[in-house]
């Protein structure tokens, strides 16, 4: 073949892989896609609005370590006590993680773009699974432009609800489920799930994991740490291995009459609007709270304020709950660190941190749920009392290992 050809046939590759990275940039943007459903990506735009608030969430990112102080503690020697806001909506999901400061004090593997780049999958398959996971993320973000996009959700092509993330996937072939075969409905809250979701980094390719191989209830978490023998780090008060759980909503949901009854994620967080003589889905993905409750009394017909106020009371009570779980903590966290400063070994303090750990899980699953109880008031309420019990008890080992 003549120099000439190669250069030819070079260039025309260079050109169609040109052409192929434009496409796929043009196919992550929402304003493409956004074109031919103008009413969806109107709504979508919406989640950009970060002042809007509830009791307990929303979208304004109020600071939760100045509001809830304990944090600081619960939560010593790991990320979370630097910088912990609330939430914005999905429009910020990429935005709001380059700028944490928890990426700036503790080094961040690629694997956390999973769920906040929109690039993700396509990274994905060029880079390979794991190359893509332990890539730094620092390094990785040169390649992220793209938050929560249609994408994600969807497929570009037919716009039929699809799993786009390989964690996902991956964590319920495991428990035997083949997500090609979901229902429509069982869609409308895998596609959310696929995120916001607990997960971990496993071995030294940090591979995003979900830790579902034992079911989806914290009792069934906390024994596959267990069984792995894995933690998140060392507690900067107590010496003692730590996990920190992430947004369980899925695994919240799943205990919860809602699930049970067949009600999904977007029922509740993304209804049906009326326009005209059609309908669509409001893609300003919101807690119910900051509507009239419209998809509420699709099922439950009685008024808004009666609705807000049954929500309300659950969660102040779940509130409660976990003020008093905190305290319990907080006396355990104490009780091993006087112990220690007693002369008591880690060997003697072994049974005080092993129900230390067991107890932090637990409330840090409902603290760090979006809820706030209500996607399942009963299994939350259960979750903290447990959660009290063990600090308790850790508190009494504690005491007992002083010398």
């Amino acid at each position: 073949m003549s120099r000439l050809r190669i250069s030819k046939w070079f260039a025309c590759a260079l050109l169609l892989i040109a052409v192929a990275a434009i496409v796929f940039a043009a196919s992550l943007d929402p304003a493409i896609i956004g074109k031919d459903y103008p009413d969806q990506f109107a709504s979508f735009k919406k989640t950009a609005i970060d002042k809007d608030s509830t009791p307990y969430g929303g979208s304004k990112p109020y600071d939760k370590l100045e509001r809830n102080p304990a944090l600081k503690r619960l939560y010593a020697g790991y990320a979370f006590a630097v910088e912990y806001n609330e939430e914005r909506g999905h429009h910020y999901s990429l935005i709001d993680q380059k700028t944490t400061r928890r990426v700036e004090v503790a080094a961040q593997p690629g694997a956390c773009a999973n769920c906040h780049a929109a690039e993700a999958p396509e990274l994905i398959e060029q880079m390979g699974w794991e190359n893509f996971n332990k890539t730094p993320l620092k390094e990785l973000s040169r390649k992220l432009h793209h938050g929560v996009t249609c994408v994600d959700c969807h497929d570009p092509e037919t716009m039929e609800l699809r799993i786009s993330r390989p964690a996902f996937i991956n964590a319920m072939t495991q428990r035997g489920m083949d997500v090609s075969k979901a229902s429509r409905q069982q869609m409308r809250s895998y596609v959310c799930g696929q995120c916001h979701s607990e997960y971990y980094f496993k071995g030294e390719n940090k591979l995003l994991t979900f830790p579902w191989q034992n079911g989806l209830t914290v009792d069934d978490i906390d024994k596959y740490y267990e069984e792995i023998g894995f933690s998140d780090w060392t507690h900067g008060e107590t010496g003692g291995q730590v996990i920190k759980i992430q947004h369980p909503d899925l695994e919240t949901w799943s205990t919860s009459i809602h699930a049970k009854s067949g009600v999904s994620c977007a029922d509740c967080h993304m209804p049906t609007i009326k326009n005209d003589d059609y309908g669509y889905t409001d893609h300003w993905i919101r807690s119910p709270l900051l509507t009239d409750m419209s998809a509420c009394k699709k099922c439950h017909p009685r008024s808004e304020k009666l609705l807000k106020d049954r929500v309300a009371l659950i969660q102040d009570r779940t509130a409660a709950l976990l003020k008093d779980t905190q305290i319990a903590l907080l006396d355990a966290v104490d009780a091993i660190k006087e112990a220690k400063q007693s002369g008591a070994s880690d060997a003697d303090l072994a049974k005080a941190h092993q129900l230390y750990r067991s107890a932090q899980l637990r409330w840090d699953f409902v603290y760090s749920e979006n809820g706030m109880g209500f996607h399942s008031p009963q299994e939350s309420a259960r979750v903290l009392a447990t959660s009290i019990d063990r600090a308790r008890q850790a508190q009494l080992a504690a005491v007992s290992a002083k010398k």
